[in-house]
């Protein structure tokens, strides 16, 4: 049976799949889990040579727990499409599948936001986990989707490289969305925000990517981020009023 599997989520991403595939060759096995892309995502996959399953989307935990269900290795190494994994990442996903007891490990990511290695604000080290032993670990919340593990963590050495909103449209139509969905899970959990909530959430927000979380080491970009990121802030709690107004 293969060890480690890496599984790559993919709805309409033919730019990046077969960069993606490359990246992650040092795996037992190279599985899409295809969401019915409309583009060449699937063609170019299979070009690639890497398996494919399509499933239908409802949320993102359900489409990683589908993959840890389904799929029979005894490791599965979760990579987005936008991500690539370096050999040295390779290598030491290997030896801890090989050598260590832990079922889930955390890894890193280098962010390049606008094109831009971005290590303040809480961009770096942006611990994600993604490698996880089949069995010990199921996702729940539908976006932003955590991992509940059966079992002891760790944490590797070696970052993913993610390429992260490469435009400012795509930053604003991504945050868009997180922020219904956001709204809608603090409507769901009774959240009820007072008038000046949506103000002073952001200012909060900004105060602690930018200072707490050393957005400045950024300058420039990072101011600008942190603008960006307290926007959509103020947006979620906005849309959470009007939520609860209705």
């Amino acid at each position: 049976m293969s060890r480690v599997a890496a599984v790559i989520l993919t709805l309409n991403e033919e730019r990046h799949i077969l960069e993606c595939i490359a990246s992650v060759r040092w795996a037992d096995r190279i599985i899409v889990v295809d969401t019915f892309s409309q583009d060449g995502t699937v063609a170019l996959a299979c070009s690639a040579g890497a398996e494919v399953i399509q499933r239908p989307f409802e949320n993102y935990a359900q489409i990683r727990n589908i993959a840890l269900e389904e799929i029979d290795s005894p490791w599965i190494f979760f990579v987005d499409a936008d991500e690539r994994a370096t050999p040295e990442l390779g290598a030491e996903i290997l030896q801890v599948a090989r050598e260590r007891p832990e079922d889930g490990w955390w890894v890193p990511r280098h962010n390049y936001i606008f094109g831009k290695l971005t290590l303040g604000a809480g961009w770096y080290p942006d611990y994600q986990m993604r490698l996880l032993r089949r069995g010990k670990a199921r996702y729940r919340r539908p976006v932003h989707e955590i991992v509940e593990l059966e079992g002891a963590e760790g944490f590797l050495h070696y970052p993913l490289t993610h390429l992260n909103y490469e435009s400012v449209a795509q930053f604003h139509a991504k945050q868009a969305r997180y922020a219904r969905f956001d709204a809608e899970i603090l409507h769901q959990q009774n959240v009820r925000p007072r008038p000046y909530t949506p103000l002073s959430q952001a200012v909060r927000h900004f105060l602690w990517r930018f200072w707490s979380l050393q957005g400045y080491r950024d300058r420039l970009h990072g101011l600008h981020l942190c603008l960006l990121m307290a926007r959509y802030e103020f947006v979620k709690y906005r849309l959470l009023r009007r939520l609860v107004d209705d």
